[in-house]
C-alpha cells in the first residue's frame, strides 16, 4: 500500500525572500518576523557564501524554521539542499547550475517541495520532466538583487508558462508595487518581490498591500 505524500501545497500570494544586505540594517530574523506579521504564507531563505558562513546560515535557518512552523508558514531554503535537510525546511529552491532536481529529490525525499528557476520554454519543459514541484519564472523585469542574474525574460515567457505549464510557479525579478498588476493580469498567482518588501519602512503593511494586489483576481 502506497501512503499519500505529506508534501505541502504550493501557496498563492506573495513569496517572501530574505535579502539582508537590502534590509536597511535589519537582520533576516527581524524581517522574517515582520513578514509573518503581515500575513505572508511562504518565505525563502536566500544567503550566499562568503557573505555568511554555513554555521551562521544554519543558526539563522533554525530560528526561521521555528518562527515559520509556529505561524504555519512554508519555509524554503535557496540553493543548499543540505541546509534544508538539517533544519527540516519544507523544501529547497535551486537554479539551473545547481544540483539537478532528481539528485535533490534523492537527498530530501518525496515529501519536500523542490523549486527550479527557469528562464525559457525549454527549461520549463525540462523542469516538469525532472520532477520539480514548482517553477521560478524570471527575471521578468530588470533586477539588481542578484549579481549573476540573466537578462530579463519579459512577459512573453510568463505568457508561455501560463499557457503550457502544468506546475505552479512563482514570478520574480524587478517586480514592484507599481507593476505587480501586470504579472497578475497575465495569470501569475504567486509573486516574489524582494527589495520592495525587505527595504520597506513598514514591512508588514507592505506585505498586506501586495498580498491583496496579488490575490485580487482570485477574490473577485
Amino acid at each position: 500500500m502506497t501512503l499519500p505524500s505529506a508534501k505541502p501545497a504550493f501557496p498563492t500570494g506573495i513569496y517572501g525572500i530574505t535579502a539582508e544586505k537590502f534590509s536597511a540594517g535589519r537582520t533576516n530574523i527581524e524581517v522574517v518576523r515582520t513578514m509573518i506579521a503581515g500575513g505572508i504564507r511562504l518565505i525563502q531563505y536566500r544567503e550566499k557564501r562568503p557573505a555568511k558562513s554555513f554555521a551562521e546560515m544554519l543558526t539563522e535557518c533554525r530560528t526561521i524554521r521555528t518562527l515559520t512552523r509556529e505561524a504555519g508558514v512554508l519555509f524554503i531554503v535557496n540553493d543548499y539542499p543540505d541546509l534544508a535537510l538539517l533544519v527540516d525546511a519544507d523544501g529547497v529552491h535551486v537554479g539551473q547550475d545547481d544540483f539537478p532536481v532528481p539528485e535533490v529529490r534523492r537527498l530530501l525525499g518525496p515529501d519536500k517541495l523542490i523549486g527550479l528557476s527557469t528562464h525559457e520554454p525549454a527549461q520549463a519543459a525540462a523542469a516538469v520532466a525532472a520532477g520539480a514541484d514548482y517553477l521560478g519564472v524570471g527575471p521578468i523585469f530588470s533586477t539588481q538583487t542578484k549579481e549573476d542574474v540573466c537578462a530579463p525574460v519579459g512577459l512573453e515567457y510568463l505568457d508561455h508558462v501560463v499557457r503550457t505549464c502544468p506546475l505552479p510557479f512563482v514570478v520574480i525579478g524587478g517586480i514592484k508595487e507599481h507593476n505587480i498588476g501586470e504579472v497578475v493580469a497575465r495569470g501569475a498567482t504567486t509573486v516574489s518581490l524582494i527589495t520592495e518588501i525587505v527595504a520597506a519602512a513598514d514591512i508588514a503593511a507592505t506585505v498586506r498591500r501586495l498580498q491583496a494586489a496579488c490575490l485580487a483576481p482570485i477574490n473577485a
